[in-house]
């Protein structure tokens, strides 16, 4: 469970028109994980586009990764892909390259049954010796996960954690209840849709899967660890800082929003991959001045230091 727990900090993939990795920024945005000390890094997932990358520049993205990090903060990789065979091959590169676990999500055309996706989730964790940690991502992949299904994957060897969405009106205790009570006592259970997580921690999950800590790793570390430690009002209080981020995360995608910040801080000029779009003008100036609101966090920790 331990890699599967705290705060997991999930960057861009920057790439160019081509396609190829931006490995020198892509080590970039990494380095600001590692100082800000977060609990582990998610590359290749919705927000490192992994759905748009080629089989080689997933390779190359991870291993530049594990470079990078040279064993500082564990990895997790996202594997997941159209085909099971694709996806087998992904995990052992993944393995290959060096890093400590595996998400996977079930990327479909055709909608599958919950015997495909059972099937497929049994075939990636036994391709390599690597935990994994299901991917419960509805919003993309128009599958959602039943708790039976998740029971029987939770009793597969290697299939460690769930990464799961929001659950409806913030019922997160029930959620967690209801998960545990049908998993094993060491399966994590974590969610993602950042402007709900810290509600989740507050509840006992074990996980926060985190787009804005892939950009914004120090200050989405003193939310979760506010959250952790139970402190409902300083959860609360750090939480105001982010929600100009939340309301345009909801509107536009968290996807789309990560990669004006990350142009806007000079952090990278990539794009999203097409066909995404980037955000107009006007729009990046809402991301603009949502950075300015979140920045704004770290004056009022600098000031209660102060006196």
């Amino acid at each position: 469970m331990t890699l599967f727990n705290g705060l997991s900090a999930f960057p861009i993939t920057p790439t160019d028109t081509q396609g190829r990795v931006d490995t020198d920024t892509l080590c970039q945005l990494l380095d600001r994980l590692v100082k800000a000390e977060v609990n582990s890094i998610g590359l290749l997932g919705s927000t490192g586009g992994y759905a748009y990358l080629t089989r080689s520049e997933r390779k190359r993205a991870t291993t530049t990764a594990v470079e990078f990090l040279d064993g500082r903060i564990p990895l997790i990789v996202g594997v997941g892909a159209l085909r099971t065979d694709e996806a087998q091959h992904l995990a052992r590169d993944a393995q290959e390259a060096g890093a400590d676990g595996l998400l996977l999500a079930p990327v479909s055309y055709t909608p599958l049954t919950e015997e495909e996706v059972y099937q497929n989730f049994v075939a990636v964790a036994g391709a390599t010796t690597l935990p994994l940690s299901i991917y419960n991502n509805p919003g993309t992949t128009h599958f959602t996960f039943s708790i039976a299904l998740l029971e029987r994957l939770s009793q597969v060897e290697n299939i460690a954690a769930v990464k799961m969405p929001l659950p409806g009106d913030d019922a997160f205790e029930a959620n967690l209840a209801q998960l545990r009570n049908n998993t094993p006592n060491d399966f994590a259970v974590g969610y993602s849709g950042d402007w709900g997580c810290a509600a989740g921690l507050l509840a006992g999950a074990n996980t926060w899967y985190s787009v804005v800590g892939g950009l914004f790793p120090v200050q989405t570390m003193k939310l979760t660890k506010a959250a952790q430690a139970g402190d409902v009002a300083e959860a609360q209080r750090i939480d105001s800082f982010f929600q100009p981020l939340w309301a345009l995360f909801k509107e536009f995608g968290s996807v789309r929003v990560v990669y004006a910040a990350a142009n806007i801080l000079s952090l990278s000029n990539a794009s999203p991959h097409l066909p995404i779009l980037p955000l107009s003008a006007a729009d990046q100036e809402r991301v603009a001045m949502a950075i300015k609101t979140l920045e704004k966090l770290d004056e009022t920790i600098k000031t209660a230091t102060t006196f």
